[in-house]
């Protein structure tokens, strides 16, 4: 020790440290009347330092026994080592832990951002079955998709988008669909489930990338490009004969189960065609309010919505089994077929017509195996000597309009011209203008030659009268996304827009 204590303290603490002589001895070095160890041959000094060692070593060893023989001591002081031990253990366990909870969580949310793995109770089976079948994608002309990611990205939308958009709850207070009744012209009312913009954009997506692509039967004339009602009652034009049948419930009758299997007979595996026909299908739901919140349940399986842009052409390709089956029974029995949507249409002429009864039975068992069903009151059989009407086409020398109905279309339209619109309706719109022009486009596309007339007394009259401007703004489906305006609140009943109904569109 080199350093001269500075207090009486310091001084008492040193040769309490060591001990007087090794206290003396270091001193007496520090100041140079002794000399450095080593240097000394036998030097007395190794003694006192020997000495002060082993008193040290028995200083301590007393301690020692003095604590061994205190046991509450020894447990108090054993007890508080094992208590710092466990805090900082259990401090480390935390920390450690927080990190791994951070870890998976950070790992989840990349895995959300990128995968779907679950879409609802009894619909998410598939989910994980990624593969699909190329060879027949490539048939169709159809793009390769093999998991939620991919598929989003080609729809312009985020995988939580997606996801939101086909989940399937039980009980949700999301609703996808604005629902509301139009008259049917039989009678009875037409549940009409308008998609809400987010999804008529993924649903238009799929129509156009997808759908539209597949080619259909040739009988088969709705809702395709190049064909129309016209198409479809031309073939018939001078029958003897024609055979009107009607599908029961047609888009309700198409159950989620089979809509995904349409898009898996395309070629796409569980997980895609899963996605796909979730957001094509929803069920039917009761509105229902529960300590002020809306609630929506779902009262049914889901099934084809008939107001979605996707559901006319997923039933097409569905039907195209049933339009090889009946063209065939078509082709046995000498008969002529054509589909309109849910209307089956058979006719003939000449000796064929002893087999109305055999297309009859057949047709009924083909529809019965594909699963489908024919409208009991609905099924006509038109000869030529009464007004033959495909889907309400007249088709009995050329395409025309039925007379009665032209004849209170001059009616309404002589009115209009007299006295003015005031007062005056045609159809279910509250302009009536707008409706009369309407008609007269119809009537353009089914005899052009009688139309040419009510066009000109048309436009007559809206440059005098003009049209009303439209009290609801339709945003474009093929818009992006993130154009679309905040979803507001669903509308009151009453209030909802009712597209007015064109009178050919029987479905």
């Amino acid at each position: 020790m080199t350093t001269q204590p500075r207090t009486r303290e310091e001084l008492y603490q040193r040769i309490r440290q060591t001990s007087r002589q090794e206290f003396i001895l270091s001193d007496m070095i520090r100041l140079g009347f002794w000399p450095d160890a080593g240097v000394m041959p036998e030097d007395p000094a190794d003694e006192i330092r020997r000495r002060g060692e082993l008193q040290r070593q028995l200083d301590e060893l007393r301690a020692q026994n003095r604590k061994l023989h205190n046991e509450q001591a020894l447990l108090k002081e054993l007890r508080k080592k094992r208590l710092l031990e466990s805090k900082q253990k259990q401090k480390e366990t935390k920390e450690r832990r927080e990190r791994e909870r951070l870890e998976r969580a950070e790992k989840w949310q990349q895995r959300k951002a990128k995968e779907i793995g679950y879409l609802g109770k009894e619909v998410s089976i598939g989910l994980s079955y990624a593969e699909c079948n190329a060879e027949r994608l490539s048939q169709y002309g159809l793009p390769h998709f093999e998991n939620a990611e991919q598929i989003a990205a080609a729809m312009g939308i985020t995988v939580s988008e997606l996801r939101f958009l086909s989940f399937s709850r039980k009980t949700s207070n999301v609703n996808h669909y604005v629902r509301f009744k139009l008259p049917k012209k039989t009678g009875g009312e037409r549940l009409i489930s308008a998609p809400m913009p987010r999804l008529k954009h993924a649903q238009q997506w799929i129509l156009t990338n997808l759908l539209e692509k597949v080619q259909l039967h040739d009988a088969a004339h709705g809702f395709r490009a190049a064909h129309s009602i016209v198409s479809n009652a031309k073939p018939h034009l001078g029958a003897e004969v024609i055979i009107n049948r009607d599908l029961k419930d047609f888009f309700p009758s198409i159950s989620y189960k089979r809509v995904k299997g349409v898009f898996k007979s395309l070629g796409y595996s569980d997980a895609a065609a899963t996605i796909f026909g979730l957001l094509c299908t929803e069920p039917d739901v009761e509105k229902v309010e529960l300590d002020g919140r809306i609630y929506y349940v779902a009262t049914g399986e889901r099934h084809l919505p008939q107001g979605a842009p996707t559901s006319p052409a997923i039933t097409n390709i569905l039907c195209r089994r049933l339009d090889r089956r009946m063209q065939k029974i078509a082709d046995e029995c000498g008969f002529v077929y054509t589909r309109y949507a849910d209307d089956l249409t058979f006719s003939t002429s000449g000796e064929s017509k002893q087999n109305i009864c055999n297309v009859l039975r057949r047709s009924e068992s083909v529809v019965a195996h594909e699963g489908l069903e024919l409208h009991p009151d609905k099924t006509r059989v038109l000869r030529k000597s009464r007004q033959q009407e495909v889907t309400g086409i007249v088709v009995n020398e050329k395409l025309s309009i039925d007379r009665k109905e032209l004849k209170r279309f001059r009616a309404v339209l002589f009115q209009v011209e007299k006295d003015g619109p005031d007062g005056k309706h045609w159809g279910k719109s509250p302009d009536v203008i707008a409706s009369l022009k309407g008609f007269a486009n119809y009537l353009q596309m089914v005899d052009p030659e009688k139309a040419a007339e009510y066009q000109k007394r048309v436009h007559a009259l809206i440059e005098k009268h003009g049209l009303q401007p439209s009290q609801f703004t339709y945003r474009n489906p093929a818009a992006p996304v993130d154009a679309a305006p905040a979803r507001p609140d669903l509308p009151k009943e009453e209030t909802k827009p009712k597209p007015e109904k064109k009178r050919w569109k029987l479905w």
